[in-house]
Order: structure tokens, then sequence, then C-alpha cells
């Protein structure tokens, strides 16, 4: 990551929500024989809320990444998702996640285009000489599709589990009007699209090639995107797993148009949008490798050109199922998963201490904490989930945390000491394997 003399932001630290404290007590419980996974999980499982959330006083929560004081709509969501099973009875914590779908909404609407926001109007700015439309609210403007489908996500899925549909106001809805407009728009992007990005830093990942409107595509279905979840910028801009994701997210919204809002108007046009997109994913989208077979692509640019890896962050190939597209049995995906987690993805590697994937966004060698914890999440099998705990136990660098990568040959050599993302995903998996009985002594 680039070192930037950054603005500090003061988080005070929240009162755990009581049933966040009876996960931690049971936790104490059943992992009482694993002295190091118990210290590991209660660091990780409650540090989002203890060190970079901040409630504020127009009902809304603003949760920032941790080592910047900036929040990503993609990171808080994925900050908090491992919450979501514990809101229904609690109050506290219902008015923690609710607080965060209702700022993520009215943000979407400040500018549907970014990937990060500030806390308040302040003009705070990642980079402030960024080529492209800025807002005193934007920290940056990388255009992410999965952005906006995380703060979907988190709306949807924090309704299914409490039943509770108050989050659903005139403010969500136009949200929803916003991001399907884009979608709509960004399906044509050279030909409707507002949206430029060059940042002139000299890193070549950080800006966009042909003064900033990206590198030529093929109209496919698929809705067009600038950066990848790494904040790096696409090679060719279809992202299959984006679009994947986006697939679902509309099915959510559909959902909430038909039944919460009673529009079935708004309903139809997104299941247009969903059919479209889904079509483009299977007649592009997939790739047939001479070795693995079919598998799903990283990227393609609708004229026959590919990017097969996958890389560390959420959405990946990897994470297909954990989004939501298909299952862990889809022949497809099996294909993919063996692809991404072998040698032929450029971005795979295997040390002294750890094999598993990595990302451009970090040095060659060095594995992501939450590659590990995703392929723990997607594993069909209790034995592969548990390699990949104790993977993730024996590589925090006795620091009691996850990290964002770390070197395959020593895991003392890591990037970012505080990375609430890796954290709660470390934590989602823990707790899943403690509840479904794989930890026991």
């Amino acid at each position: 990551m680039e070192q930037f003399r950054l603005p500090k932001i003061s988080m005070p630290k929240l009162e755990l929500p009581q049933s966040v404290q009876d996960a931690l007590t049971e936790a104490e419980s059943k992992l009482a024989h694993r002295p190091k996974l118990l210290k590991l999980f209660k660091n990780c499982f409650p540090n989002t809320l203890e060190t970079t959330t901040k409630l504020q006083d127009d009902g809304t929560t603003f949760v920032i990444t941790g080592d910047i004081p900036a929040m990503w709509l993609r990171d808080s969501v994925e900050q908090v998702i491992h919450y979501v099973p514990l809101a229904k009875d609690d109050a506290d914590l219902q008015r923690i996640i609710a607080g965060l779908v209702k700022l993520h909404m009215k943000l979407i609407q400040i500018d549907p285009y970014a990937n990060a926001f500030n806390e308040m109007d302040n003009d705070w700015h990642w980079n402030a000489d960024d080529v492209t439309e800025m807002s005193p609210w934007v920290w940056e403007r990388k255009f992410e599709l999965d952005s906006i489908c995380f703060s979907m996500r988190l709306a949807y899925a924090y309704w299914k589990e409490t039943g509770l549909a108050d989050i659903f106001d005139s403010e969500f809805k136009k949200a929803m009007r916003a991001a399907v407009d884009l979608w709509k728009r960004e399906q044509r992007h050279f030909e409707q699209s507002p949206y430029r990005f060059e940042r002139n830093n000299g890193i070549a990942t950080d800006s966009l090639m042909n003064d900033g409107l990206g590198m030529p595509v093929n109209y496919t279905g698929m809705v067009w995107s600038g950066f990848r979840p790494s904040d790096d910028a696409c090679d060719f801009h279809y992202n299959i797993p984006d679009n994947m994701f986006l697939v679902v997210t509309l099915r959510q919204m559909r959902e909430i148009a038909e039944f919460v809002f009673r529009d079935l108007s708004f309903e139809n046009e997104m299941a247009k949008l969903e059919r479209e997109v889904d079509h483009g994913i299977r007649l592009y989208g997939v790739y047939r490798h001479p070795e693995f077979g079919p598998i799903y692509a990283y990227e393609t640019d609708g004229f026959g050109n590919y990017c097969l890896m996958d890389d560390a962050g959420t959405p990946g190939l990897i994470s297909i199922p954990y989004l939501g597209y298909v299952s862990e049995d889809d022949p497809i995906y099996e294909n993919t998963r063996r692809f991404a987690l072998s040698k032929e993805n450029p971005f795979y590697y295997e040390g002294k201490v750890a094999k598993g994937i990595g990302s451009p966004h970090t040095p060659p060698d060095y594995i992501w904490h939450m590659a590990l914890s995703m392929q723990g999440l997607t594993a069909k099998s209790a034995e592969e989930k548990l390699e990949m705990i104790a993977l993730l136990e024996a590589t925090d660098a006795d620091t009691g945390f996850m990290h964002e990568g770390f070197h395959a040959d020593d895991p003392g050599t890591f990037t970012r000491k505080w990375f609430a993302w890796s954290n709660s995903l470390f934590s989602q998996l823990v707790y899943k394997s403690m509840k479904a009985g794989l930890l026991d002594g």
C-alpha cells in the first residue's frame, strides 16, 4: 500500500452489545482447549466495534477501515457482517447495523461512483489531485462495481435476520434507484458514462488508461467496473466475480421492491437487468482452460481477451459461493477453485510456512489472511476448514490479530497491522466453525 501522511480520526470505544459479549463468553467455553485461537477470536471478533465504529447523532453509524480514517462501502459491510446473526434480539446491535445502512444510502446518493467516504464533508481525499469529479464527502472515487452491492447485501441480510423493515424508507428507495441507473449506464460505459479517473502518481494500477476511460470493451450485458475490490485498476473491465455479485444483489433488491415497496414496475426493471448481466456471465465469462476445463475468468473485455487469476479480495473467484451466485458443488466453480489454488494463478504463492492467494496490491510471495479465511468459509470439507483455521492461527506473528498480506516464508513480515476487515472475516470463519461443532475439544 502507498504510504501517505494520513489525517487522524478519533473513534470512541463502544460498549459491546450484549449479544457480542455472549458470543465471546461462549467462545471462552468452547475454545478453552485452544488458548491461542481463543485469544485471537476474543481480539478479532469485537475489533470492529472496539476500534472502528462511531455512532453519529443523526442515527447513522460510521465505520473506518482501520488504519485509514475513511469508510469504504465494501469494507465497512464486511467488518460488521459477522454480527448480523446476533442482531435479532439485540437493540444495541440493531442500532449499529441499521445506522450503517442508513449512512450508506445517504452516501450512495451523494456519489454512486465513489468507493470510500469521509465522516463529514471535510474535503479529505486519498489524493487531492485525482482527475475526476470529487466531492467534499468523498475520500476516494474509484468506481468498483461491488461497493453498492455490499451495501445492499447488508440491508438484505439484516432484514432477513431481524424481520425489521424500518431501514427501507424513501431514502433507501432513492439509493436503489441511483444504483440501478448507474448499473444500466455502465452496461454501455463508452457510450453513456461520464465517469473518468486518473491519478498521476506513477503507480499504473491506481489510474485508468485511455485518458481515464479505461481500455475498450464490447457490449456483453455485464456492467463495467473501473477498479477491482483491491482498489487496483482492472485489466479488462468486466470483472466476473463482481458481476456475479451484482446478479445476487439484483435478486435481493427485487425482493425488497416487490414485498416492501410494492413496486412491481421497479422489480421488473431489475429482473431485466439481472437477466442481461447473468446472460453475459454465461456467454463471455467462462474460459476453457487446457488443464482445468471450463473455469470462470476473473475479467474479460467481451472481445475474447481474458484475465486468468484470482485475488485475495472479495469478490473473487474463491468467494463465488460466499456471494451466493453458485454453490460449492457447481462444476465450473470446482474447476475454478482448483485453478485459483494452483500455480497457474499468478497470485498463488507457496513458501516455507504457508501457501495461499495473494494480490497484485501487495508484493510477490505475500499471502493474505483474508484469502485463507475465505478458503475456509467456502471449503466443502471440515478438514479444509480446520486446516485454514490452523494456518491462520499460526501466522499472526504473535500479534493477536490478522493482517493484510504476510510473506509466505516469514509471517513476521506483513502489511497492515490494523485491518478490521481481515479480523472480521477470520472471526466469521471461527464463529461458524464453532457453532457447527468443528472446534469441539
